[in-house]
């Protein structure tokens, strides 16, 4: 592996960047975007309970902010449940909008990795065939040397396909995923109005 790297030349260093940081980004976002971590399940539940309970809501408010993304909507929603509907949905849907830009964190540095490794592989592949080509004295030129050359300059636009594929598989999971936990909250946002203002039970 590391001799392909070598023949590949320079151009091939900032594809193994690229795929290192791809790397990362996928094992972070695999471990922020479980959904335990997200959307605990019964969570809206146990806020309303407690918050009717009327124990201790401060440090219930506190608690849910440090609890995942779904708790900071909930309780923007009951710092304001003594107010209107309206400035209690407005309330919502501020902390969503921030919650649903900090759950995408990260994923347009990994789209953009997708996007552009062919790109800087096939760079590489076109510096590689220069210098081959460069090279050949005319009238002197090997037919087997120039094969091996074109192959190992070909390296460069393989590394960069293969890192894009698996970049783009999870840029579009992550971002499918961000969209069902925002639809999700959003439910739940709703159902904890209703539940405040009387319209549920």
């Amino acid at each position: 592996m590391f001799a392909i790297v070598q023949a590949a030349g320079w151009p091939i260093w900032p594809l193994l960047l690229a795929s290192i940081i791809s790397v990362a980004l996928i094992i972070e976002r695999l471990v922020a975007l479980r959904r335990a971590k997200v959307v605990p399940q019964g969570l809206l539940q146990r806020a309303v309970g407690e918050f009717r309970r009327g124990a201790n809501n401060d440090n219930l408010l506190e608690e849910l902010d440090r609890h995942s993304p779904l708790g900071r909507v909930l309780s923007a929603g009951l710092r304001n449940v003594n107010n209107s509907r309206e400035v209690m949905k407005e309330s919502i849907e501020e902390a969503g909008s921030a919650v649903s830009h900090e759950l995408s964190r990260y994923l347009t540095t990994l789209g953009t990795i997708a996007s552009i490794s062919p790109l800087m592989g096939l760079f590489g592949t076109v510096v590689g065939m220069i210098e081959i080509f460069g090279s050949q004295a005319p009238g002197t030129g090997n037919p087997q040397q120039l094969a091996q050359g074109i192959s190992i300059a070909l390296y460069n636009t393989g590394f960069g396909i293969f890192i894009a594929i698996p970049s783009m598989i999870f840029w579009r999971h992550f971002r499918a995923q961000v969209d069902g936990f925002v639809v999700e909250m959003e439910q739940q946002a709703v159902r904890l109005v209703e539940y405040m203002h009387g319209d549920r039970k």
